[in-house]
């Protein structure tokens, strides 16, 4: 097991390895000045504090849906209701953030609580249809993001907007509620914090509970699940709750900790971008913020790079589609694989006839 590990992580490395060497390509060949735009893209991010933190404060929503789509991924649901979810966590944030008083403190992790809530009920859904109908958990959660989109903006809207912005945003939120910021001067907020211990929840959860075993089993074999035992429906209810919970309440973080009020007129795109930490991390807890790093330091170097030179952003699309495709391909680097899998074995069967003749 410990082999295989390894040579997914090597074959993660290789794919993103391939991908940058043919966006550098692309660079040289639409740039007049690719030496500069290569500096800004590769080099930008640490040129200043300010770059940095832009880096770890886009970490935390990816690290949130990457959680989240990891924990239902795990389960083998390709539920990928983590969009909405987070979304209305934001929503559900705004309500208490702008309806209640509440001490500093109290009032941001008790409206965080609530955006987790209100995710994991969310996603309740496609999980109840799945176990009691057997329908298909991508297409339900796939249009239920869409439903959810249209509830939170007619909330906000009809019920929270502020008339006199000038804009479609709700009213501010109370000051109580917002999250502070960790390192004065830039963005970076103490939702950070949050995120650290939601890897580690997430991690001792997954590998050191019989829950957490449970959804593993269920993903990588459910009939022998259900043979061991594992109530395998109850399993597939839990799982996609759990992930709505963590996108939930990272909605209500990053609502929280980067807005002064709702100002989402469209789906912010985070739980798409789960779907791409999780396939990265191999749905492993403890790679997902290298993962969400790795994405979110390409995203803020191809932004200074379109800034400062003449490469569009969109040079970081090529990228990732690259990567999912490569990490993807079952193809890709088997022959390697089946390589070590012979080489193991070999091994194995060595030390076997070596313990048999003594």
């Amino acid at each position: 097991m410990h082999k295989e590990v390894l040579f997914e992580m090597m074959r993660t490395l290789v794919a993103i390895f391939i991908s940058l060497i043919i966006a550098f390509i692309i660079i040289f060949f639409v740039s007049t000045q690719p030496t500069e735009a290569l500096s800004k893209f590769l080099i930008g991010p640490f040129s200043k504090i300010r770059y940095f933190s832009n880096v770890i404060e886009m970490s935390i929503p990816l690290i949130f849906n990457g959680l989240a789509i990891s924990v239902m991924f795990q389960a083998n649901q390709f539920n990928v209701g983590a969009e909405g979810a987070f979304f209305m966590g934001a929503v559900a944030a705004t309500i208490v953030g702008i309806t209640m008083n509440l001490p500093v403190g109290v009032h941001s992790i008790f409206a965080i609580i609530c955006g987790g809530l209100l995710g994991g009920f969310l996603l309740f859904i496609p999980a109840i249809l799945k176990t009691k109908w057997n329908a298909n958990e991508l297409v339900s959660s796939l249009m239920l993001n869409y439903i959810l989109y249209y509830l939170g903006i007619f909330i906000i809207n009809y019920y929270l907007r502020d008339v006199n912005a000038g804009y479609m945003v709700s009213y501010k939120l109370n000051s109580s509620a917002l999250i502070p910021k960790l390192i004065p001067g830039t963005r970076l907020h103490y939702g950070v914090l949050f995120a650290v211990a939601m890897i580690v929840i997430i991690y001792y959860f997954m590998y050191r509970t019989k829950w957490g075993y449970a959804i593993r089993m269920t993903g990588l074999n459910e009939k022998f699940a259900e043979y061991s035992g594992i109530r395998v429906n109850f399993v597939i209810l839990y799982a996609q709750i759990i992930g709505g919970i963590i996108a939930g309440m990272g909605g209500a973080i990053e609502l929280l900790g980067m807005y002064t009020r709702f100002e989402w007129q469209k789906l912010p795109g985070y739980g798409w971008d789960g779907v791409i930490v999780a396939i990265l991390a191999r749905n492993n807890p403890v790679l997902v913020p290298l993962a969400a790093f790795f994405l979110s330091y390409l995203r803020i170097g191809a932004d200074l790079m379109a800034r400062m030179t003449d490469v569009p952003s969109e040079v970081v699309s090529v990228i990732q589609a690259l990567v999912i495709m490569l990490v993807a391909a079952e193809s890709f680097m088997a022959k390697w694989r089946h390589k070590m899998v012979i080489k193991q074995a070999k091994e194995e069967i060595s030390m076997a006839n070596g313990g048999n003749s003594r």
